[in-house]
């Protein structure tokens, strides 16, 4: 059962990929007695990691009108945990996808509060490589907390390889919208509800590189109109001419620079995501470290395309809404 409760841990995380730059995406599930109390995880930089959540909606199922219902701060609902967690969670189990985290940043030390509220057992899936947030293993053992590690580890590393990426280096994905039979060309796609969520991640890049030709034909606006921050991001084109209409919307967003280069001139940007289509993807396929697709199941077909024929495997997907899938894939 415990390969069960971290894949739902997993599978949640990967909902929030990439709004949590410069953090991973970490998921945690709280199990008592076999049954699962809460699942939840990091969702934004600055909030309450995924531990801290999980360990919230798991005392508010017993305790529905706490005060802690209306705490969102991880500080404030660490402080209310250490003082009335009652010794609700002595015969709990939590299932984190990462490590728990060992520092003071803008949160409190996950393992910290693992180790005051009395977990039971706590099961890891990828140890954390950041040397200023490691050490939480060692913390819960010294607290005589049970801890394993490894528990579905290939699927909680590639949950964390963005992150493990941008602490090295960058980070590049290739973000593609398609059909079912592979087709992309007409206008937008999918829903209002993927547009949505690549804002989301627009507002939180540090550059997004786009090809020449579809600056030219589509005139996009490449802003995060849609996003909460309405932040935009810088923005690279790809190109080896030079000469561009000024009038294309995506010169005339505030804060922002524009760069044109026939190279990837990045300039020290750490999270980069490249748009485009099927001709730049195969152009740039050897310079990425994952593809984002959102696939259309709207207009359903006998043979969908099959992604692998570009030489990417599929490691995780899910459905956003009744017709758009979002996958995540790695080069072979």
């Amino acid at each position: 059962m415990k390969n069960i409760y971290m894949k739902q841990a997993i599978s949640l995380a990967w909902k929030y990929q990439f709004l949590t730059y410069p953090n991973p995406a970490v998921g945690a599930v709280v199990v008592r007695d076999g049954i699962v109390l809460s699942c939840e995880a990091h969702k934004q930089s600055g909030t309450p990691h995924a531990e801290v959540l999980a360990l919230k909606s798991a005392y508010l199922k017993e305790y529905p009108t706490s005060l802690l219902g209306e705490l969102s701060s991880s500080f404030e609902i660490h402080n209310f945990l250490y003082e009335n967690h009652n010794d609700f969670f002595k015969d709990c189990e939590i299932f984190v996808t990462l490590e728990p985290c060992n520092h003071v940043g803008k949160t409190p030390a996950c393992s910290n509060l693992l180790c005051k509220v009395g977990i039971k057992k706590v099961f890891i899936g990828s140890l954390d490589l950041n040397l200023e947030a490691s050490g939480g293993i060692e913390t819960l053992r010294a607290n005589n907390i049970e801890v394993e590690v490894g528990i579905e580890k290939e699927l909680c590393n590639n949950l964390l390889l963005p992150f493990t990426k941008w602490q090295k280096g960058n980070f590049r994905f290739f973000k593609l919208a398609t059909r079912e039979d592979g087709s992309c060309d007409g206008g937008y796609i999918t829903s209002q509800d993927s547009l949505s969520l690549v804002h989301e991640i627009r507002a939180r890049l540090e550059l997004l590189i786009i090809g020449g030709n579809t600056v030219r034909t589509d005139r996009p606006t490449l802003d995060s109109r849609f996003s909460k921050s309405k932040k935009a991001c810088d923005v690279l084109i790809y190109s080896n001419k030079t000469e561009f209409d000024r009038t294309i919307p995506l010169f005339d967003i505030q804060s922002r620079e524009v760069f044109i280069s026939n190279k990837f001139e990045e300039k020290e940007k750490k999270f980069i995501m490249i748009e485009g289509g099927f001709t730049l993807l195969d152009n740039v396929k050897n310079d990425i470290d994952m593809l984002m697709l959102f696939v259309s199941h709207k207009e359903k077909v006998i043979n969908p395309f099959d992604i692998r024929t570009l030489g990417f495997k599929k490691i995780h997907s899910y459905y956003i809404n009744g017709t758009d899938e979002v996958v995540f894939l790695l080069r072979h």
